[in-house]
């Protein structure tokens, strides 16, 4: 379109607010875009020598103009993402990911089943989510199924079925995982109060079901009916130790969206966070390529009408490092101090890590020389804010079940390698109780102490298999040892997977998709599954040990002397009196081949 022919078109174009498209030759729209004032918006384009080389090249092949009037710029939003989402102009910045986000679904049925899904129905069913952090979903699914007894078949449980006595209970029944209501062993009212307080969680209400557990806990205790009070005590203190896990901001905020953005000349950076209630419900960063010069303010109401969308999320404040002109139907504040400030920082330094770890990628991987290895490394530094490559990485997790045998693990890295030969397992002596913080105070203190005894290296970087609590018990056994700030140590919590450092309350949100926080994991992991394996190992040893003390004469520490000899029990029982003779005495020996006799008649 020539000057001369702009010049016309731009005449016949009101000053209200709307939505402009631009043709191509062909036919095609190849931008899409709003305005307050669409004359005004619409003749910026058409400047002579625009000072943008890429709104010139959209310019010169701009061959028709169509514009809508619409009542608000609020409308105008709505009918441009409408229309981006539907012609995907090549011109338009394109808010698209290529992964389908899975989603919690509580069914629309009698005795609704709790399920994870990607595909939405909402005819089907309430949904939660999306999870961009699918370990986030699963450990809430682990916790339903901890306090509630929520069915897991596909029976269709309407009242005739149930009452023509169709279905049999299943495994799951005699596990006590549920109540049988496919027999009406379980009623629809009662089924249906755990399912509100599932709901409940979901939307952070988390208070709701601590009381209503509290307060049963309270009632079957003063009718002397101590084991359901400890039944709804341990209810209680999975939620608690739930959200003791979970990033808490303070509650008096209430329900706030915190959106923040960073850009250079070529693309934009946001991050997203959904506070419901005093906790970060949703988390996401963004890059999004611009296309032309599109200001701040124009992809950050995009970027947010997309988030709130996509999350559901209805909040009448929004927190953000810009002022954004559009009306969101909710108020939008750029703190300067408090707890709202905080939870702007907290977005602003998931931003700015994002954007530094963008840019230390390309470069990374501009290099041909760099191995993998490396270049993890190189990331890790990069992202952790490190002094030098983490050649040396030493991870711990605590493994207890219910108090009983407690156990801990350290797994070691090198080189971003397993280095099976330095991992190292701890009884946990000096605590009694399920206390993660006190054993993870116990296990650094002797990892450590051993080391500097030995004048061993330590490691260039800790990792705690945790949050703060964790986190801040292990920071002070190395202050005990005069370690404290000689060693890096971080802390990963498992439910957003967010980094903490030492004595800050703001976590760090690494990249789902980056190989530093892909290593992180997996030391964590590795970590997890050896304090299991060696927790499972006790317990069975433990186990062995409780029956050859059934023997007449053979005490705790006999019985644990041959299961070092012989390894098992069943080693002992097929072994003859003289070579067990050798390590306990011919008395004893007869004694336990008698014993071995007698229960096998």
């Amino acid at each position: 379109m020539s000057v001369f022919e702009a010049k016309a078109e731009l005449a016949k174009i009101p000053t209200e607010p709307g939505v402009y498209r631009y043709f191509s030759e062909e036919g095609e729209i190849i931008y899409v875009g709003k305005a307050k004032n669409l004359k005004n918006r619409v003749s910026s384009y058409f400047v002579k020598n625009h000072p943008d080389r890429k709104t010139r090249r959209l310019v010169s092949q701009i061959r028709r103009i169509e514009y809508t009037i619409v009542h608000t710029e609020f409308d105008a939003l709505l009918l441009e993402n409408q229309l981006i989402k539907r012609y995907q102009p090549r011109f338009n910045i394109l808010l698209r990911d290529d992964k389908t986000y899975p989603f919690i679904k509580v069914f629309n049925e009698p005795f609704p089943r709790v399920e994870t899904t990607r595909r939405l129905d909402k005819k089907t069913g309430t949904f939660y989510g999306p999870f961009a952090n699918s370990r986030s979903m699963y450990n809430l699914l682990d916790m339903f199924r901890e306090l509630y007894t929520l069915r897991t078949c596909n029976l269709n449980l309407t009242p005739e079925n149930i009452e023509a006595g169709k279905f049999k209970v299943c495994m799951e029944f005699h596990l006590k995982r549920c109540k049988g209501p496919c027999e009406g062993r379980q009623s629809l009212e009662d089924y249906n109060r755990e399912i509100d307080s599932v709901h409940q969680i979901l939307k952070g209400q988390l208070s709701i079901p601590q009381n209503y557990f509290k307060q049963n806990m309270i009632a079957s205790a003063e009718k002397m009916e101590f084991e359901k009070a400890h039944e709804w005590k341990l209810k209680l203190e999975t939620l608690q130790n739930f959200q003791s896990k979970s990033t808490v901001i303070n509650p008096k905020i209430g329900n706030v969206d915190v959106v923040a953005i960073a850009s250079d000349e070529d693309a934009a950076y946001v991050n997203y966070l959904k506070i419901v209630n005093g906790y970060i419900m949703a988390a996401q960063t963004l890059e999004i390529k611009k296309k032309l010069d599109e200001p701040d303010d124009e992809i950050l109401a995009l970027v947010l009408f997309e988030m709130r969308s996509t999350y559901e999320s209805d909040a009448k404040e929004i927190i953000s490092n810009i002022d954004i002109t559009t009306d969101f139907k909710a108020e939008i504040t750029i703190p300067k101090i408090g707890d709202k400030r905080s939870l702007l920082d907290m977005a602003l330094k998931n931003v700015h890590f994002y954007r530094k770890e963008k840019h230390e990628r390309q470069m990374i991987e501009s290099s041909a020389t760099t191995n993998r290895r490396d270049r993890v490394l190189i990331k890790l530094k990069a992202d952790l804010q490190l002094k030098g490559l983490p050649h040396h990485i030493e991870c711990f997790d605590n493994s207890n079940i219910q108090g009983t045998n407690p156990v801990a693990a350290m797994v070691c890295f090198k080189e971003g390698r397993p280095s099976k030969k330095d991992y190292r397992h701890f009884s946990i002596k000096t605590v009694i109780g399920p206390n993660d913080f006190a054993s993870m105070h116990e296990v650094v203190t002797r990892r450590y102490t051993r080391l500097l005894e030995e004048e061993a290296p330590l490691p260039d970087l800790i990792v705690v298999d945790g949050g703060k609590g964790q986190l801040s018990a292990a920071c002070d056994a190395l202050k005990a040892l005069n370690l404290y700030g000689k060693i890096p140590i971080v802390g990963i919590a498992k439910r957003l997977e967010e980094i903490y450092f030492p004595e800050d309350p703001l976590p760090l949100y690494i990249d789902k998709k980056s190989e530093s926080l892909r290593l992180i994991q997996q030391i964590r992991d590795e970590a997890h599954r050896f304090a299991i394996t060696y927790h499972r190992d006790k317990r069975s040893r433990n186990a062995f040990v409780s029956e050859l003390e059934n023997i007449e004469g053979i005490g705790k520490k006999t019985a644990a002397n041959l299961l070092k000899e012989f390894r098992s029990v069943k080693a002992i029982r097929e072994a003859d009196a003289e070579t067990i003779a050798q390590f306990v005495g011919k008395d004893k020996a007869q004694k336990i081949k008698e014993y071995f006799a007698t229960i096998e008649q």
